[in-house]
């Protein structure tokens, strides 16, 4: 049975300890980098994978079958990123995290790698705007459909059409002039 067939829900009502296993293998990257994408924090999106899988477990009978599981899961995955986001004491760990992480520089070489590994896309589209990075991240990285996407983000799909033109506008522009400043 395909975890993404809409038959999935007669499986789904009966959640047991095998079935959040096969949730987790087949979704759980996703869940972690979609919740990274809206943290930018590794410990944080650790945090918001491990709720979204708890939420989903139990609350599994609520799955109604109107979208698919992987739709429902990244659904999670988005308002319990953006409740840990909104959380004082998360924003307060963060603010520790970050002057703490200010005292230990990383050497030249250390930097130069570190720099070297990322992918210059993947920087350009955490800059956007979390509306436009939301939807683009969604359509580039999950293959969600416009429906998909609108149900993710609760909005309608032509709003959605308009933030993926947005967002694309925009990457394509920070984009162009990443480019022209290696060449100048």
């Amino acid at each position: 049975m395909s975890l993404l067939s809409y038959d999935y829900l007669r499986y789904m009502a009966n959640m047991d300890s095998a079935t959040l296993e096969k949730l987790m293998s087949a979704f759980g990257q996703d869940v972690w980098n979609f919740a990274y994408s809206l943290t930018k924090n590794r410990s944080m999106a650790d945090d918001v994978a491990q709720d979204v899988f708890l939420q989903a477990y139990l609350h599994a009978a609520s799955f109604r079958g109107e979208s698919s599981v992987k739709t429902w899961l990244l659904r999670m995955t988005r308002n319990i990123s953006y409740n840990y986001r909104k959380s004082a004491f998360i924003r307060k760990v963060l603010l520790v995290e970050a002057v703490k992480s200010r005292g230990h520089a990383a050497s030249a070489e250390q930097a130069f790698l570190e720099n070297e590994a990322s992918n210059e896309v993947w920087i350009r589209l955490l800059s956007l705007p979390a509306k436009y990075r939301e939807a683009l991240l969604l359509q580039a990285k999950y293959e969600l459909s416009l429906t998909e996407i609108a149900q993710v983000l609760q909005i309608p799909e032509g709003t959605v059409k308009s933030r993926l033109f947005a967002a694309r506008k925009k990457m394509s522009r920070l984009l162009k002039e990443n480019y022209r400043h290696e060449f100048i």
